[in-house]
């Protein structure tokens, strides 16, 4: 009964998330703030706050130090000083910017300057660095296989662009292998300047080193970036080939088609089909 009742009690996931997400506004509005001072801008208790204050420092949004009393009162007299709390770098990136207004603004400078080849060129640029990590990551894992191990390129892959802000996965399908990414960092500029799609699809291409095919974007309204890898490339588990070696960041340009796959491709770099995904 007493368990039952502590459970009505608890409160609900959503109403934490919603009473932290306020709690680091007040951070943000107002700078350091002890517990004391959280809990009379809230409305409700100490000991709650401070629950709700654990919970974000535990995640990394907030830091605790010792600092002045409440309210501008200076000292507190005798005993511990007060324990003020602040946000960190990680907890002001959750809050609404103007990064892509300003991405935005300057993208339209660029195509009205040099056209759709222009921003190509500033979309590329702007993945060289991400290619250059993944392809390192790729690369590692390559040379750690042992015993002739086959290493899923799309599996190392997918991690790698999870270390980068993607929420990526890797899965097996009939007929090749998915690469799924949950969130897009530029997704509200590539709605507009579709050139930034096409050059990420070009490096996955490149990374996994067989030509891919993306199915959806979340720019492009859809709730997943999906990218199919067609059947010569072997997923965990899988029983095909593996495909050729990935071609190294800043080579993919000026590389030219093995003898194997001469007949298959004539293009330097993997080729991008894009289409919607069937509702």
């Amino acid at each position: 009964m007493e368990t039952a009742a502590a459970t009505v009690r608890s409160p609900a996931p959503a109403d934490d998330g919603r009473t932290r997400d306020r709690v680091s506004a007040l951070l943000l509005d107002h700078g350091p703030q002890t517990a004391a001072e959280l809990a009379a801008r809230l409305g409700v208790s100490p000991a709650a706050v401070r629950r709700h204050l654990d919970a974000l420092v535990a995640a990394g949004r907030v830091a605790e130090g010792a600092g002045p009393g409440s309210f501008g009162a200076g000292r507190r007299g005798r005993g511990r000083p007060a324990r003020r709390f602040t946000l960190t770098d990680t907890g002001r990136s959750a809050f609404p910017h103007a990064y892509d207004d300003l991405a935005l603004t300057a993208l339209r400078f660029v195509a009205a300057s040099g056209g759709p080849d222009a921003v190509r060129e500033v979309a590329e640029q702007q993945l060289a660095g991400l290619e250059q990590r993944c392809s390192t990551a790729v690369a590692g894992a390559q040379a750690g296989a042992v015993d002739g191990e086959v290493v899923d390129r799309a599996q190392v892959l997918a991690v790698a662009l999870s270390a980068e802000g993607y929420a990526a996965s890797a899965s097996a399908i009939s007929g090749g292998g998915q690469l799924c990414q949950l969130h897009c960092p530029v997704a509200h500029v590539a709605a507009e300047f579709p050139q930034l799609c096409e050059a990420e699809t070009a490096v996955i291409g490149r990374l996994v080193g067989t030509h891919v095919q993306r199915l959806a974007t979340i720019a492009h309204g859809d709730g997943i970036c999906t990218t199919h890898i067609p059947g010569q490339f072997t997923l965990r588990g899988g029983n095909k080939a593996a495909p050729a070696r990935p071609v190294p960041a800043g080579r993919a340009a000026h590389s030219t088609p093995s003898r194997e796959h001469a007949g298959a491709s004539t293009a330097a770099t993997p080729s991008i089909d894009r289409e919607r995904t069937p509702a």
